[in-house]
């Protein structure tokens, strides 16, 4: 791990490192990739009916993810505040009045340094986040489809240039996605079968039916099926991995209570939620995908890094 020495010759070899970076051709056709899909997304969500708000950088709430990475706590004004890991509270929350939104959401996670050479983590990055009030599972799943089909389609008609640029060729996906459940997934390939799936895919393809414990306490359980998940996550063909991650939301008091005991958390991390649960809050599903990562499958370049102005690897402290 690399650690951020206050001395002149770290500061230097970081700057020397960026300006090299940006200067890289491969670098600045890949940044450009990235402008057609945060622009060809937007196009199409707004078209759909959804309202873009505003993203949210700090807040007492923020998403406590299922996987270990570095608190981004901050305390202030006499009580402790987060950096945004995602918006999927205040998503829930805004959604209940707005009924159709999207967030161009920075993200801050921070993650452990052993994820520096997967080629598709950054610990800040940008995600589409997307929800809708009083939707299925199945409805947000085909409104995914639709949106990279169209974001897709439009960068072959409108910016060929930038994929020969990257001898990239991409099929006319069609819909619906192939579509296997998180069980099925694992009998077939194992514990850990993202890779191998994706690998073997030949086009996006959807694993649903995720097991509580491989997921946060807010996503919903089947009513009459403990324990499984209506959620769905997206993963992108050729090795490229997770696209997507999403579902249905819990809404229920009781539910929300008892998920957050069953995951070991505690009632007051959340006070914030359970307060507006016990208001009372409608049924919302949502998703979200790293715009990082879909300009990596776009472009079809080994690492994330590639396709941004200043990317942050995990475990090294960058301009």
């Amino acid at each position: 791990m690399e650690t951020l020495n206050q001395n002149d010759d770290y500061v230097k070899s970081e700057i020397e490192r960026s300006m090299r970076h940006l200067a890289d051709p491969k670098v600045q056709h890949a940044i450009k990739v990235q402008s057609y899909i945060r622009s060809y997304v937007t196009d199409f969500l707004r078209e759909a009916g959804y309202t873009e708000i505003a993203p949210i950088i700090i807040s007492p709430l923020t998403d406590p993810l299922n996987h270990p990475v570095y608190d981004p706590k901050i305390h202030a004004y006499g009580g402790d505040m987060w950096i945004t890991q995602s918006m999927i509270f205040h998503k829930q929350i805004a959604v209940q009045e707005l009924k159709k939104i999207f967030i161009m959401s920075p993200n801050v996670r921070l993650e452990t340094e052993e994820k520096a050479g997967t080629g598709r983590h950054l610990y800040e990055f940008t995600q589409i986040d997307i929800e809708a009030l009083e939707k299925s599972r199945e409805e947000m799943m085909s409104l995914a489809e639709d949106m990279i089909i169209y974001t897709i389609s439009r960068i072959k008609k409108e910016h060929s240039e930038e994929l020969k640029y990257f001898h990239r060729t991409l099929p006319d996906y069609q819909k619906p996605f192939p579509v296997i459940t998180f069980r099925e997934a694992e009998e077939k390939y194992g514990k850990g079968f993202e890779t191998k799936l994706s690998k073997d895919s030949t086009s996006p393809v959807w694993v649903i039916d995720i097991p509580l414990k491989e997921r946060e306490f807010y996503d919903r359980e089947y009513p009459d099926r403990p324990g499984i998940l209506r959620d769905m996550d997206l993963i992108w063909p050729e090795g490229f991995e997770e696209a997507s991650s999403g579902g249905e939301r819990e809404y229920e008091l009781s539910q929300i209570l008892d998920r957050i005991h069953k995951k070991g958390q505690t009632e007051e991390q959340f006070k914030w939620f359970i307060e507006l649960a016990r208001e009372g809050i409608k049924l919302t599903t949502g998703f979200g995908i790293g715009i990082e990562r879909f300009t990596r499958f776009v472009c079809g370049v080994a690492k994330i890094e590639d396709v941004t102005t200043f990317p942050k690897v995990p475990g090294r402290i960058s301009l």
